[in-house]
């Protein structure tokens, strides 16, 4: 199964924290799963630390690409196609890392690991 992070997960996976469900956990250390981390979710820590609602997130940023790497999981950047998909959409969420993570996960036909019920009104398949 080829799984999307959303960028909760991603950071819940590097903390360890007990937010990340038994079956997110286990479906990302299942070795038959690819693991995909959208740039999307780089840029969402990103801004999110600048504008102080992220603190902690300095090592994430500082080790982004190691730490992914580290995990076995697989970089997936934005393309022409996902953004005319996230900028499509008719669900009126206004938030782009949604909007990009959901388009991502529909294109890619990657299940998103995400506890967030907003991805009920994009067309994208969610596992938490």
């Amino acid at each position: 199964m080829k799984l999307l992070l959303d960028t909760h997960a991603l950071l819940w996976w590097w903390t360890d924290d007990p937010k990340l469900s038994s079956i997110a956990r286990e479906a990302i250390v299942d070795a038959e799963n690819q693991v995909l981390v959208s740039a999307a979710s780089a840029w969402e820590i990103a801004t999110k630390y600048r504008l102080g609602k992220l603190p902690h997130a300095v090592q994430a940023l500082g080790r982004f690409n190691e730490l992914v790497a580290a995990d076995g999981f697989e970089h997936l950047s934005i393309s022409y196609l996902h953004s005319l998909k996230a900028g499509a959409y008719s669900n009126e969420h206004r938030d782009p890392f949604d909007r990009i993570l959901a388009a991502q996960a529909n294109l890619e036909r990657a299940v998103l690991m995400t506890l967030d019920p907003v991805f009920a009104g994009f067309e994208c398949r969610v596992l938490w």
